[in-house]
């Protein structure tokens, strides 16, 4: 283990709300990153979009936060930050990525220079690898036009690196082929395969919440709990 790399696996997006899928993406990346025999994951991430992203039936980032934390409660190795969410506008995913990096440098102790004093040049072997957790539906918005940058999509992939999770009805290998920025840097995206097909989407659960349908076991009780509490996604607030 002492010669894997030790990777840091990032989610971002709307978590609205999260779900038992969502927390799946991490185990099965975990998963798929150990099985390489390279790597080592140390932590993943849930990064809840901003209000300013504008989503139609966007609930109050407190409130994702919230039950993002929620339904963490039952891991040991992944954290929800809320950093994204609390900026004053919405903020591109390259720049989260960049956050987390410069985070993940700053936390490491500094050496001691010749002089004795602090110095701000880590060894950069004991940096983890920051990756960008997607799911394939998400490696396919790349190539919707005017949606990402192409200088965005060539950094996260040239930079950070992707670990893909492969979804019903989607096709990750076509994607990339059919992206010359993705087939150029195609090494560093790890394309994992859910062996459990899970459909389940936020915004299926919002629509069974909306008509008063159970969404028991497709997200976790103490999220439905809070839901409930808080009188979150019902269509008439009752």
């Amino acid at each position: 283990m002492k010669s894997r790399i030790p990777v840091i696996l990032l989610a971002c997006g709307s978590f609205n709300p999260i779900t038992n899928k969502h927390l799946r993406l991490f185990e099965v990346a975990r998963d798929h990153l150990h099985q390489t025999g390279m790597y080592q994951v140390m932590g993943g991430i849930i990064s809840p979009v901003n209000d300013k992203y504008g989503k139609k039936d966007l609930a109050a980032a407190h409130h994702r936060v919230a039950m993002a934390q929620l339904a963490l409660q039952t891991s040991d190795w992944i954290r929800v930050d809320p950093w994204e969410s609390e900026q004053a506008q919405w903020t591109e995913t390259v720049k989260v990525l960049r956050h987390h990096h410069n985070q993940l440098l700053g936390s490491l102790p500094q050496k001691e220079g010749p002089d004795h004093g602090r110095t701000h040049s880590p060894d950069p072997t004991a940096v983890p690898e920051l990756k960008f957790l997607c799911g394939a539906d998400v490696l396919k918005t790349f190539q919707t036009p005017g949606l990402w940058k192409e200088a965005h999509i060539q950094e996260i992939v040239e930079k950070f690196g992707i670990v893909c999770v492969g979804r019903a009805g989607h096709d990750p290998k076509g994607y990339i082929s059919g992206s010359p920025i993705l087939r150029r840097f195609q090494h560093n995206i790890h394309l994992a395969r859910e062996p459990v097909q899970n459909d389940i989407s936020a915004t299926y659960i919002r629509e069974a919440l909306g008509h008063g349908h159970s969404v028991k076991y497709l997200i976790p009780d103490a999220v439905i709990a809070y839901i409930r509490d808080h009188n979150l996604y019902t269509r008439d607030g009752s």
